[in-house]
């Protein structure tokens, strides 16, 4: 699990994804999952890393969902990240399979967000409110995928940068003690 954990450190690093879509609506720009894929797949191939990305549909107190697992793989050894998004089959302006497509673009933007350690609490999803208030600065969760990757950094010597990328999540000061030590 070494080997996997320190390329997976070089790609989180080396990787910029930076925000090359536009809402014309909403005013700001953002990254989409494509725009993900296109920066980290040359890192990928760099360290000889292969990702997988798979999406199943599940269901949870009538509300369907697409639940998006991202897999990072290096000979036998194999790290995940999953994220969710709610599908709305009734969704103004889409069918169904359009829908379902939406929603699986989003699971799987946020799965690469976990993975790679993007932060977007600077990206539209985090601060549009589409003029429906002020913009309030959300931070995201800390998942214990996200601890254990900043740990392995602070174990590289990567400090500095665990800890201004520790600002963009809630933490507790237990949480914050035991990355950093």
């Amino acid at each position: 699990m070494k080997e996997l954990q320190e390329r997976l450190l070089k790609v989180q690093n080396e990787l910029k994804a930076p925000k090359n879509q536009y809402n014309s609506f909403g005013k700001y720009k953002y990254r989409s999952c494509e725009d993900i894929l296109e920066a980290v797949k040359p890192l990928l191939a760099k360290h000889g890393l292969l990702i997988t990305i798979a999406d199943q549909v599940h269901e949870a107190g009538g509300f369907m969902y697409i639940e998006s697992t991202v897999m990072v793989s290096y000979e036998n050894e194999r790290i995940a990240s999953t994220a969710q998004a709610g599908i709305d089959p009734n969704r103004k302006g889409m069918d169904i399979a359009q829908s379902f497509g939406s929603s699986s673009s989003y699971a799987r933007k946020y799965a690469l967000n976990g993975m790679f350690l993007i932060d977007d609490t600077k990206d539209a999803d985090a601060t549009n409110t589409h003029g429906l208030g002020e913009n309030k600065k959300a931070k995201q969760k800390l998942t214990t995928q996200i601890i254990k990757a900043m740990k392995d950094a602070v174990a590289k010597g990567n400090v500095d940068q665990v800890k201004e990328r520790l600002e963009a999540y809630d933490y507790t000061d237990a949480q914050k003690k035991d990355i950093l030590s």
